[in-house]
């Protein structure tokens, strides 16, 4: 039904390579071929390894394409949880070891940051005439991989093997999964390394002129975004926040907005209010606020920013009260903030959502605390 020529390969649920016991059979031509190599690979299957290691064939059709075989896996670490893989594929991928590895979920970046650190990356972007493959469509791949295996917990190991690349599509030649036992119980699964993003915490909402916003946690390509914001912030507004003078070029330093954009969402929660455009170009964020947990303790120190241009709008009570619903579905106990004495407007917001305000006379501070 599916035409020649066409593929058969050993169906096993116990052998992973399938070369290793002759039980792969390329280019059949006709029925006559397909037979002979049915036999062939349950013959070889037999002798290496045994007939109980013998479920029967996979018949695919037989790809013509020109491209580079790669490997894109996953599997679990007893310290780091499941582990990426990705690298040069085919039969000898243990024979050239050409991998890298990393940590689930990824985004484009550190999915871009995997590809490079292999050799075969050089041949992807095009070598000797060749053209090069489609890395955008490698990448959101890789993306969309990682994601399966953060959301997906009950997959032990899972491997794409060997991934055709090729400038024209990418095509999956062979794969393998294997699940934890039925009767595990979910509580010895291993956790992510790395929390993935927390999507329950995105929401919308109305400035009172109507402006339609977004609030969400933050994003690691929301730097740019970042520089843009903090050129709105007049001097008396960084003051307030970061309780001293501090200049733009150390708030926009790439070193510490990389700390920022690309936190750990299990220690802190970096969370922006963005206008809700369609236009890239119109997207701004106008306030950007901070849950940070504290070492030992089931509590958290919290800051806000409001941008001048959004200032005298409710924006900084919203993002306030949601930080309030966010360190509640995170079972914190408590959340405070230091505020300077003549910071009237965050006083203000507190009081209203039932701050408690306690000077801190040593500092010259006011401690604005909830506890939840």
């Amino acid at each position: 039904k599916i035409g020649f020529p066409v593929v058969l390969k050993l169906y096993s649920v116990t052998i992973t390579h399938k070369t290793d016991v002759g039980g792969v059979q390329l280019n059949l031509r006709d029925e006559d071929a397909v037979r002979a190599a049915f036999n062939a690979i349950q013959t070889s299957v037999r002798e290496k390894a045994g007939e109980e290691h013998f479920q029967g064939v996979t018949v695919q059709p037989m790809v013509k394409l020109e491209g580079y075989e790669l490997i894109l896996g996953s599997s679990l670490d007893p310290q780091f949880g499941p582990v990426l893989l990705f690298g040069l594929g085919g039969s000898l991928v243990e024979v050239f070891k050409d991998r890298s590895l990393g940590l689930p979920p990824l985004n484009s970046v550190l999915a871009r940051r995997m590809m490079e650190r292999t050799k075969i990356f050089q041949a992807l972007k095009g070598v000797r005439g060749r053209p090069p493959v489609d890395l955008p469509a490698l990448e959101s791949t890789m993306v969309r991989f990682s994601q399966l295996i953060a959301e997906q917990r009950w997959i032990k190991e899972l491997d794409i093997n060997p991934l055709l690349a090729s400038p024209d599509q990418l095509l999956a030649l062979d794969a393998r999964v294997v699940v934890h036992p039925a009767g595990m119980d979910e509580s010895q699964l291993q956790p992510l390394a790395i929390r993935p993003y927390p999507t329950q915490y995105i929401s919308k909402w109305a400035t009172q002129d109507g402006t339609a916003m977004v609030m969400r946690p933050i994003r690691p390509e929301d730097e740019p975004m970042i520089v843009r914001f903090h050129e709105t912030l007049s001097d008396h507004t960084v003051y307030l926040r970061y309780l001293r003078p501090m200049l733009i070029e150390a708030r926009v330093a790439h070193e510490r907005l990389a700390r920022i954009c690309h936190c750990d969402y299990d220690r802190e929660i970096n969370f922006v209010a963005e206008i809700d455009a369609a236009q890239p170009e119109d997207r701004k964020i106008l306030g950007a606020a901070r849950l940070s947990k504290m070492h030992g303790l089931n509590e958290a120190r919290f800051s806000i920013l409001i941008s001048d241009l959004a200032q005298g709008m409710g924006l900084g009570k919203e993002m306030l009260r949601r930080l309030l619903d966010i360190a509640r579905q995170e079972k914190l106990a408590r959340i405070e903030a230091l505020v300077t004495p003549d910071n009237e407007a965050m006083k203000h917001i507190c009081g209203e959502l039932g701050f408690r305000l306690v000077p801190v006379s040593e500092e010259n501070l006011i401690k604005a605390e909830i506890d939840l």
